[in-house]
């Protein structure tokens, strides 16, 4: 394609906070960047970490005991690099900055639950809850566990933890004992949190039983404190321990809150890996690497504005909850959903958005893929007028899924593919709201994040697929992995691969517009007559045959080599012919190579996923091979693995 899908007017580049930044640098560091000259900014930016982020440390307006006159040590270490290391913050006090009626959350669970929290509720919840933590005997460094939807008295809860400098960490409440053991279980907390229940696709859940019933197996828990989401009296009796909120916080009066200031490198949130091939990394990070990293994204890069309305499809399993929370910062307003994205219709998730007039909707992009293979058409049905952004990420967004939000949900929005991790807390490569939307590329590297391609040797390599790495250090570097004596497995996931650079573990290529195209994680890609092939760059071909709805690929070990081997799960009703496989065939052939055509297409039921929606290669991989399977609990569907298992297909040439 020639053109690009969407491209700023002079008027809208005008408004974006980027340009507001863009004039901030330019003031402050004598520099004369135009706002359409994001190559150049971004070159300055990593060339001049120190400038930048106190650049973006003043555009964001953190509020600070102080900053310090040190931004950066040991700058040419990683790990090791310390930023801000003299700044004395704390992380609610930047969220809480506002009093006043403005709506500051809304909540949505399903088509069951509607309610809104204004900025001076918000803050008068949170000022009630710090001095009941406080009685209760919460210090700095403790550790509080969420089991929990993704609702208001969650990001509450996470608030009074933090301005206390507790450490937040949290699951989805749909985990197994098992799975909530591996995570809670390495992390000890004092505290838990949990709401009754949840709702997901009509149906109600409760959480208390399997609170209670993982809590005999967590014996550094002293306190349960339970959210009203099901009933408005839950019974709380059959929990150990347990506290209705409401009581816990009734003999307090709201009021002024006492933030003290903690170090930039004070824990603030443990974080967990996916957990597929293992026991969960606990991925620890810090108070002002996570808050600079989400500000700096958020506003220049993201154009979040104050009085935006922003929305993410996430739970509270998943980074992308932890990122929305920190959209507060900017005075945005949090549209929350708890349930199924699809229930009571397809179209629920923008019912959300014409009805609370939304500014940036964030999905997975496997949601889009979904709605695209379901033909709807919100730009027919829906009021999107006040949408400027769509925001994907999870996985890599195929360039139909591109065409498909052009064409049938806002053409006149910029649809930004983001990614990064878990792992950062943030994104590597991102958004760009003064440059132009391509078909397939993410726009291009962030701030002040010195992204290349690596090969296998270490080098730079432009117009060919290789390891997506960082150079330089970055703030939201993990201060750590938990329990990890010596920093062994911490330096081994991201560093031992090339010495003093961040390798993040995604295969991928630079453009010719200086955008990026992701072709799946490196450590899930094949490789076929001594070609590494991206398994994105599969699925982007075969999810395009009409009768596909989703697929899995993977290499089986087969006559002393590897083999290309495709999973697809087709419509209802559908069965492989030999019709369809050769269409898959032709259309991965004559879209990509020969090498990308599975030797083996096999029908499946449904495909694994993590709790974040993510398809586990990795788990089927093994399954196929008949080799364990860890830590199955951290998987949505555990039980699509069987379809893997001793297939007679597979055992053949």
């Amino acid at each position: 394609m020639n053109a690009p899908l969407w491209t700023p007017t002079t008027e809208e580049v005008e408004q974006t906070r980027l340009t507001a930044f863009v004039r901030q640098v330019n003031d402050q560091w004598g520099t004369a960047f135009a706002p359409g000259d994001y190559a150049g900014l971004w070159r300055w930016s990593v060339d001049n970490l120190e400038e930048y982020w106190v650049s973006a440390w003043d555009f964001c307006a953190i509020i600070a005991e102080t900053r310090g006159e040190r931004v950066l040590v040991d700058g040419d270490k990683m790990p090791g690099a310390r930023f801000f290391p003299d700044a004395r913050l704390n992380f609610a006090q930047n969220l809480l900055r506002w009093r006043d009626e403005d709506d500051a959350m809304v909540f949505w669970s399903e088509d069951v639950d509607r309610r809104r929290l204004s900025w001076a509720e918000l803050y008068d919840a949170v000022s009630r809850l710090v001095p009941a933590l406080r009685a209760l005997g919460l210090k700095p460094g403790d550790r509080c566990a969420g089991f929990v939807p993704n609702m208001p008295e969650t990001i509450i809860a996470m608030l009074a933890c933090t301005a206390l400098g507790g450490v937040w960490t949290s699951c989805s409440p749909d985990f197994g004992k098992q799975g909530v053991l591996d995570r809670f279980g390495q992390t000890a907390p004092r505290f838990l949190f949990t709401a009754d229940g949840y709702r997901y696709n009509g149906k109600s859940y409760e959480s208390l039983p399997r609170a209670a019933d993982f809590l005999t197996e967590l014996p550094s828990v002293e306190k349960t404190i339970v959210f009203s989401l099901l009933e408005a009296e839950p019974d709380v009796s059959g929990v150990p321990g347990a506290i209705r909120l409401g009581d816990l916080v009734a003999p307090y009066e709201a009021g002024e809150i006492e933030f003290e200031a903690f170090p930039f490198h004070h824990p603030l949130y443990v974080m967990y890996s996916s957990g597929t091939t293992g026991v969960p990394k606990c991925i620890l990070h810090s108070v002002g690497g996570t808050l600079l990293t989400h500000v700096r994204e958020q506003q220049p890069c993201l154009d979040v504005r104050a009085g935006d309305r922003l929305f993410f499809f996430t739970t509270c399993g998943w980074m992308m909850w932890n990122w929305l929370a920190s959209g507060l910062a900017a005075k945005a307003t949090l549209l929350l959903y708890d349930g199924s994205p699809f229930y009571p219709g397809p179209s629920i998730l923008f019912d959300y958005m014409e009805a609370e007039r939304a500014n940036h909707m964030g999905v997975g992009a496997k949601f889009i893929d979904a709605i695209a293979k379901q033909e709807i058409r919100p730009k027919d049905s829906h009021d999107l007028s006040s949408l400027r952004a769509i925001l994907s990420t999870g996985s890599p967004l195929a360039p139909e899924g591109f065409d498909f939000i052009y064409e049938n949900v806002k053409s006149d929005v910029r649809l930004s593919s983001v990614a990064g991790g878990t792992d950062l807390i943030g994104c590597l490569v991102g958004a760009n709201p003064n440059g132009s939307v391509w078909r397939g590329e993410i726009q291009g590297p962030c701030l002040g994040m010195a992204i290349d391609v690596f090969d296998d040797t270490g080098s730079s390599v432009s117009g060919e697929k290789g390891e997506l790495v960082c150079t330089r250090p970055f703030p939201s570097m993990p201060l750590g992995f938990w329990n990890d004596p010596g920093d062994a497995k911490y330096h081994a996931a991201y560093y031992e691969t090339y010495p003093d650079v961040w390798r993040h573990g995604d295969f991928v290529a630079r453009t010719e517009h200086g955008g990026y195209v992701i072709y799946g994680r490196s450590d899930a890609t094949l490789n076929s007559g001594g070609v590494r092939i991206g398994t994105a760059e599969i699925y982007r071909q075969v999810e395009k045959v009409p009768e596909v709805v989703e697929s899995v690929v993977i290499g089986q070990e087969w006559d002393h080599d590897t083999r290309i081997v495709l999973f697809v799960v087709l419509r209802d009703g559908l069965s492989l012919s030999n019709e369809i496989s050769s269409e898959i065939c032709r259309v991965v052939r004559i879209n990509c190579t020969p090498r990308h055509v599975p030797a083996k297409i096999v029908q499946v039921a449904e495909i694994p996923r993590t709790k974040s929606n993510k398809i586990v290669e990795l788990a089927v991989r093994e399954a196929v091979h008949g080799r364990a399977v860890k830590n199955l609990e951290a998987l949505a569907n555990p039980g699509a693995l069987d379809h893997f298992r001793e297939l007679a297909a597979l055992a053949e040439a």
